[in-house]
């Protein structure tokens, strides 16, 4: 069943030919605007890692990673979900220090998304990680550190529309930072946190929603999020409002990432202490591991909403059901 919802009176913003044009112009500004601002070198990727090894982001836990076997080396590897943990491990590895990070494209499978307007089973984005001080890890970090992401975003989306006059979008650099919990407060009568969201970013245009992933007082979390990269307490997702759909507009979820203390505190509270005995946790348990803090942000999603498509298919090659496509060609809607 197709979940795809047309904006009346949609027409594409741009032609197939310049939507390429504009998503390379975006791409190309805006991870120098996202390095530079965080600290940040590039560096290479993996696509698969070693299904016993830890590494691979477990999402919300029920997601299952594209798994095949290699011969040659004798192991089974798996499809990254996201490179969350492997960062972590890789600035180690290259020696980075407090202070300095790396991005990279990470490029997932993730079989079983749902499909919509702003959902694909192909994932593409930047992840980026940085090493910081035990003295770091708080809220007014955690902040300060998504206000450059959010000022990077404005900067190109900003030179996007000079060089793409018919482009009309506008974002806010006014990032309002609310916690889950004071959310729920809010908006008592909106049971779904997604209309939460549309509310507030109805209301505030740009927003950080932090402490995802623990339950709040009515007993459910915002949202799911894996117990082994993420500090719960510390954590935030950067939203917009997107006008040509008229909602809430997730573009990145970030975090400083857990310690010992917190790795082993969340383990337990999602049920997954036997990760404890994994490579990655046991080098993370003993102190092996920088402290840090990373995140991911969409690539498909942020050139979706600063060109202003109404499909994310307009600006990625993925696979459709049929429901979707024919619903995209009647509405002139080219899909990749």
């Amino acid at each position: 069943m197709s979940h795809v919802t047309i904006p009346k009176g949609y027409q594409p913003p741009l032609s197939v030919y310049d939507t390429q044009v504009a998503i390379e112009f975006i791409k190309h500004n805006f991870q120098m605007d996202l390095a530079y601002a965080l600290n940040l070198r590039r560096v290479s990727a993996p696509l698969f890692v070693q299904d016993t090894s830890g590494l691979n982001d477990n999402l919300n836990g029920v997601e299952r990673p594209v798994q095949f076997d290699i011969p040659s080396v004798g192991a089974r590897g798996e499809v990254v979900h996201s490179l969350a943990k492997w960062k972590r491990l890789a600035l180690k590895q290259y020696d980075f220090r407090p202070g300095k990070g790396l991005y990279t494209d990470m490029n997932a499978i993730r079989r079983d998304e749902s499909l919509d307007n702003i959902h694909s089973i192909y994932v593409d984005q930047w992840d980026w990680e940085k090493i910081i001080r035990r003295e770091d890890r708080t809220l007014d970090f955690l902040k300060r550190t998504a206000q450059d992401i959010v000022d990077a975003i404005c900067d190109t989306s900003e030179r996007l529309n000079r060089e793409f006059p018919s482009i009309d979008v506008k974002l806010s650099r006014n990032m309002v930072a609310v916690t889950a919990q004071e959310l729920e407060d809010m908006y008592p009568d909106l049971p779904v946190p997604a209309e939460r969201e549309n509310a507030f970013l109805k209301a505030h245009k740009t927003a950080l929603i932090m402490q995802i992933g623990g339950k709040l007082r009515s007993g459910k979390p915002h949202d799911g999020r894996a117990p082994d990269y993420d500090d719960w307490a510390l954590n935030g997702d950067i939203l917009f409002w997107n006008e040509r759909l008229g909602r809430a507009f997730e573009v990145s979820s970030m975090g400083v990432r857990v310690d010992a203390e917190s790795l082993t505190r969340q383990l337990k509270l999602a049920g997954c202490e036997e990760r404890r005995a994994l490579p990655f946790h046991q080098m993370l348990l003993n102190g092996e591991l920088p402290l840090t803090i990373g995140g991911g942000i969409g690539q498909s999603r942020l050139c979706m909403l600063m060109i202003g498509c109404a499909h994310i298919g307009e600006v990625q090659c993925s696979l459709w059901d049929d429901e979707t496509v024919s619903i995209c060609k009647q509405a002139g809607i080219p899909l990749l």
